[in-house]
C-alpha cells in the first residue's frame, strides 16, 4: 500500500502539520520540527507535545509515514571543525526533537565540501558526525537524502550514499530518501520503464533496496544530468508522468512515506489524488 503526502507547514506549532496534512488528503507528510533557517530553537514544551499527539491521532497518519526534514543550515561535512561541530550539535538536537515527538526518522542532506577538502574527506566527516549522533540518541533512523549535486553538495551519486552507509556502525539506524528530481538531475533517468528499471537496479546493487526509507516525489525543471536542484509540479517538468506511474505500481515503494515537495501547494491535494489514481494502471 502506498502512503502519499506532502511537506506541510508546521507554522504556529508542530501540531499544525498533521492538521495541514489531513486537509489535502495526505496519508504521509514531512515537516520541519523547528525553524529550518535558524540555528537555535525553543524547546518543545509540554502543551505543544500534547497537542502534537492529539492532532496526530486525529489525522490517522502513522508516525512511520512521517519524514521530518532537518535544517538547511546544517553541514555535517564542513571542512572547518568548529563549523562542523556547530552543525553536529544542531543535528543531534533535531534527532532528539524527533525522539520527543515519537518520530522514527530524520531526513537530512549529507553535506558539502565547499571546494576546500576532497569528496572522501567530506564523506568521512559526515560519517563521523552520524556515528556520534547515533551514539547520543536512540530510536530514530538517520535518512540520507540524495542530492542533485549542485555546487559542492555530495550525495548525488549512489556511491556516496553507499560510502556513508558502509561507514555507519549501526546499520539498523541508517536509511536513504530518494528525491526523484535530484535523482534525475544527477543523471539517473526514470522516464521510461527501461530507464526506470535500470536506475533502480543500479540503486539496489550499489546502495541496497533495504535502505530505502522514504521518497520525495517531484518533477524537475532542469534537464537530465544538469545537476541543478529546481523542483516542478508533477507532469509539468522534464520527468513527466510515466515515472510517477511506475512508482505508484512498484511494490518496493510500499509502506514508506512518499512526500511531495512540488512547487504549487495549492494543487497538492490534486497531485495526491492523481498519484493514487495510477495504482493498477
Amino acid at each position: 500500500m502506498k502512503f502519499v503526502g506532502a511537506h506541510v507547514s508546521a507554522s504556529g506549532g508542530v501540531y499544525n502539520s498533521p492538521i495541514n496534512a489531513s486537509l489535502i488528503g495526505a496519508k504521509a507528510f514531512a515537516l520541519f520540527t523547528k525553524n529550518q533557517r535558524q540555528w537555535n530553537a525553543k524547546a518543545l514544551d509540554n502543551e505543544t507535545i500534547d497537542r502534537w499527539f492529539k492532532e496526530l491521532e486525529k489525522s490517522g497518519i502513522q508516525s512511520k509515514h512521517i519524514l521530518p526534514h532537518n535544517s538547511y543550515l546544517i553541514n555535517l561535512g564542513h571542512p572547518d571543525s568548529d563549523a562542523r561541530e556547530k552543525s553536529l550539535n544542531s543535528f543531534i538536537d533535531e534527532v532528539q526533537r524527533c525522539e520527543i515527538l515519537a518520530l522514527d526518522k530524520l531526513n537530512f542532506h549529507p553535506g558539502s565540501h565547499l571546494r576546500k577538502i576532497s569528496e572522501d574527506e567530506c564523506l568521512d566527516n559526515i560519517a563521523e558526525c552520524l556515528n556520534i549522533s547515533l551514539e547520543k540518541t536512540s530510536g530514530v533512523k538517520l535518512v540520507i537524502e540524495n542530492t542533485a549535486g549542485q555546487g559542492s553538495n555530495l550525495g548525488y551519486k549512489f556511491e556516496h550514499l553507499a560510502y556513508l552507509i558502509d561507514k555507519v556502525e549501526d546499520k539498523s539506524r541508517i536509511g536513504v530518501c530518494i528525491d526523484t528530481c535530484h535523482m534525475f538531475t544527477a543523471g539517473y533517468d526514470i522516464r521510461t520503464k527501461e530507464a526506470y528499471d535500470k536506475t533502480w537496479a543500479e540503486f539496489d546493487k550499489i546502495v541496497g533496496r533495504e535502505y530505502l526509507a522514504g521518497m520525495h516525489i517531484n518533477d524537475s525543471k532542469p534537464e537530465l544530468g544538469s545537476r541543478v536542484d529546481r523542483h516542478d509540479s508533477l507532469g509539468a517538468g522534464q520527468i513527466g508522468w510515466d515515472a510517477f506511474k511506475f512508482i505508484m505500481n512498484d511494490s518496493r515503494m510500499d509502506d514508506i512515506p512518499l512526500v511531495l515537495e512540488t512547487i504549487d501547494e495549492n494543487i497538492w491535494a490534486q497531485e495526491i489524488e492523481t498519484l493514487y489514481s495510477f495504482i493498477g494502471k
